[in-house]
C-alpha cells in the first residue's frame, strides 16, 4: 500500500527522529503494545473523543471510537484516541454554552501539540459538535466529523414523543393542572429510552445536519439512529475516509467556504432547524476566515420547512432516516437551485454528486416545494431599537397570529426574578403582554443559557393559552417553540437598550418587517442608561476570563482571542 503525500506528516517531527527525542517519542508510546513499525510513516489519526457518563448523549462514544479505529488500520493509519471536555446539555450548568469556547481550546491545543496529522471529531450533544468543529478549525488540518446519532423515538402511553420538546408540552400541562405529577415521572423513562441524542429537530440533530450540509460529514451522517448498525458502519468509512483525507491534504479550509456556509444557512431553513446553530455557524466561519454575519442568515428567510419534524411539527429523527435523511432535502435545494452544487465534501465528492439521486420514502415526513409542511420557515433576523445588532426568531415554531403583535411589557431581571414571580397569581400579566427576560446573555448569565422560552403564567395557561410574545438575550432549546424572540444584542448585561426596559413599556414585534421596536423615546433611553450600572465580574477563573472576552451573540459568542486560526505548525520540542 503507497503511503506517499503530498508534504512530509507532522507526525514524524515526532516519530521520525533517530535521536534522543525519537527516542523518548516513540519508546513510552510502546508501552501500550504498539509494534515498531507502526511509526513508519504511516498517518497518525488523532480520535477527539467527548465520551462521558455526565453527558448522556455522548456516552456510547466509547464503543464508536472502535469502529472508528478499524476503518483508520484498513486503510493503513495508526489511530490514537484522546478525550476532550465533554459539556452535556441535561448536566452541566449554569449552562453548557458557557464552556463551548473552553471545550474549543481543549481540542485546538490538543491537536496542535500532538503527533496528529488528521483528526475523527466524535461529536453529538448540542455543544460537542460546535466546539470540535471550531477548535478543529484553528488547526485547520483534515478534520472529519462523526455525530453519534438520535435516541429511537420516545413512546408514552400508545404515543410518541420527542426529546426536550415533550419536556415542555408536559410541564406546562402539569403546571395547568391537566397532567398529573405520577404521569409526569413516568414519561421520564419513556421519552430518553436508548442511547444517543435528542431526536427531535433540536440542537444536536439540527448541528449533526450542519456538520452533513457543510460537507464536514459522510452522508446520512445526520440521521442514522445511534442504536442502528449502519451508525457504526459509518464510523468505520470516517476511520477510512480520514486516512485517504491525509494523503489528500484535504484540509478543513478546503471545504468550509463560504458556499458551504450558505448551504448550511438554507439547510436549516427546511430542516426547521435550532436558532443556535446561528451563533455556532458566525462562530466557526469566524474560525476558519469566512466572512459570516448575522444578516447572513436572511439567505434562508425565504425559504419553506419541508421536513415535517417536532418542535416544528409531528415525527422525530428516527422517521427523518427512514424517509431518506438530510440528502433528500439536499437534493430539492439543488432542484430548485438554492445549493451550491459544486461545494466540496469530506468523502472528495461535491455535494451534489453525494445526493443528486437520493429519493423520498415518506413525503408527509419530508414534503416537497410544491407542497411544503410550512412556507418561508427560515430563521428572521430583527433589528430595531431594542435589538440595534440584531434578535432573531424562528417563525415556523411560533404561533402565526403573534409574529406581528404589540404588547406591554412585563420585565423580569434575571431568571430567579422570572421564577419567583412567574406563577404568582397577583402578577400583572395576561396572554397580550410581551415577557421580557434580561441577564440571560453571553456576560449576564454568564454563558448565554437557553432560558428564553420562558414558562407562561400559570393564570394564563388555565385559560388555554399556550403561546405569548417572550423576548430575552438569552437562547432557547433547540426542542423548545413558541414566539419567543432571542439572542437580543447587544445583551443586557453589556449597558444595550434591553437593559432600559421597564413594565409597562409598550413592545411592537413585526417579524414580516423584521422590526423590535420600544415605544420609548430617545432622551428617555438616554436618562435611564444614566443611571444604569453594569453587573460586577466574577472574582475569579474561567468564568471571569469568559465575561471579559466574550462577543456578543451577533458575533457567534466566542471569546475575542480566539477568532482566526493559528495553524498546526509542529511547536518546539518538549525535551
Amino acid at each position: 500500500m503507497t503511503r506517499s503525500t503530498r508534504k512530509p506528516l507532522r507526525s514524524q517531527a515526532w516519530f521520525g527522529k533517530a535521536d534522543k527525542d525519537g527516542f523518548i517519542h516513540r519508546s513510552w508510546m510502546k508501552n501500550q503494545g504498539i509494534p515498531h513499525d507502526a511509526f513508519d510513516g504511516r498517518p497518525v489519526i488523532g480520535i477527539c473523543n467527548t465520551w462521558s457518563e455526565l453527558t448522556p448523549c455522548n456516552a456510547h462514544f466509547r464503543e464508536l471510537a472502535e469502529y472508528v479505529k478499524k476503518g483508520v488500520y484498513e486503510a493503513g493509519g495508526l489511530p490514537l484516541e484522546f478525550p476532550v471536555m465533554s459539556l452535556g446539555e441535561s448536566n452541566l450548568r449554569p449552562t453548557a454554552m458557557l464552556f463551548r469556547n473552553l471545550a474549543s481550546m481543549d481540542v485546538e491545543e490538543s491537536i496542535r501539540g500532538n503527533p496528529i496529522d488528521g483528526t475523527i471529531l466524535l461529536v453529538g450533544c448540542d455543544k460537542t459538535t460546535p466546539a470540535l468543529l471550531m477548535g478543529a478549525a484553528s488547526c485547520n488540518l483534515p478534520a472529519l466529523a462523526v455525530s453519534g446519532g438520535p435516541m429511537l423515538n420516545g413512546r408514552f402511553r400508545g404515543h410518541e414523543i420527542g426529546s426536550g420538546t415533550g419536556v415542555w408540552q408536559m410541564s406546562e400541562e402539569v403546571r395547568a393542572g391537566t397532567m398529573s405529577q405520577a404521569e409526569f415521572i413516568e414519561a421520564e423513562s419513556c421519552m430518553n429510552r436508548s442511547r444517543g441524542h435528542c431526536m427531535t429537530m433540536g440542537t444536536a440533530s439540527t448541528m449533526a445536519s450542519m456538520v452533513e450540509s457543510l460537507g464536514m460529514g459522510l452522508p446520512h451522517n445526520a440521521a442514522i439512529p445511534a442504536v442502528d448498525a449502519r451508525r457504526q458502519v459509518l464510523a468505520q468509512l470516517a476511520g477510512r475516509r480520514i486516512v485517504e483525507m491525509v494523503r489528500e491534504d484535504l484540509t478543513m479550509s478546503k471545504i468550509l467556504t463560504r458556499a458551504a456556509f450558505e448551504n448550511a444557512i438554507r439547510t436549516n431553513a427546511a430542516i426547521g432547524g435550532s436558532t443556535n446553530a446561528v451563533v455556532h455557524l458566525i462562530a466557526l466561519a469566524r474560525r476558519i476566515g469566512v466572512p459570516l454575519t448575522l444578516d447572513d442568515w436572511e439567505l434562508g428567510s425565504d425559504i419553506p420547512c419541508l421536513v415535517n419534524l417536532q418542535p416544528s411539527g409531528h415525527y422525530l429523527m428516527e422517521d427523518f432516516y427512514y424517509a431518506g435523511g438530510l440528502p433528500v432535502v439536499l437534493r430539492q435545494l439543488g432542484e430548485q437551485g438554492l445549493l451550491h452544487r459544486d461545494a466540496l465534501t469530506v468523502n472528495g465528492k461535491t455535494i451534489w454528486e453525494n445526493v443528486a439521486d437520493a429519493p423520498n420514502y415518506n413525503a408527509e415526513v419530508i414534503t416537497s416545494f410544491a407542497q411544503p409542511f410550512k412556507p418561508k420557515a427560515g430563521i428572521a433576523v430583527l433589528k430595531g431599537n431594542l435589538a440595534p445588532d440584531g434578535a432573531v426568531i424562528k417563525p415556523s415554531a411560533a404561533t402565526p397570529a403573534l409574529l406581528r403583535h404589540r404588547g406591554r411589557a412585563v420585565v423580569f431581571e434575571n431568571v430567579e426574578e422570572l421564577h419567583a414571580k412567574v406563577d404568582d397569581a397577583s402578577l400583572d400579566i395576561d396572554e397580550h403582554c410581551v415577557m421580557v427576560l434580561k441577564g440571560a446573555g453571553p456576560k449576564g448569565y454568564p454563558g448565554f443559557a437557553e432560558v428564553g422560552n420562558m414558562p407562561l403564567p400559570k393564570k394564563v395557561l388555565q385559560k388555554g393559552i399556550t403561546d405569548m410574545v417572550r423576548i430575552s438575550d438569552g437562547r432557547m432549546s433547540g426542542t423548545a417553540y413558541g414566539a419567543v424572540v432571542l439572542h437580543v444584542s447587544p445583551e443586557a448585561a453589556a449597558g444595550g437598550p434591553l437593559a432600559l426596559v421597564r413594565t409597562g413599556d409598550m413592545i411592537e414585534l413585526d417579524v414580516a418587517a423584521r422590526r423590535l421596536h420600544l415605544e420609548v423615546s430617545d432622551e428617555e433611553l438616554a436618562r435611564r442608561k444614566a443611571e444604569w450600572k453594569a453587573p460586577e465580574l466574577p472574582e475569579r477563573g474561567y468564568y471571569r476570563l469568559y465575561v471579559e472576552h466574550v462577543l456578543q451573540a451577533d458575533k457567534g459568542a466566542d471569546l475575542d482571542f480566539l477568532v482566526g486560526a493559528s495553524g498546526a505548525a509542529v511547536p518546539r520540542d518538549s525535551h
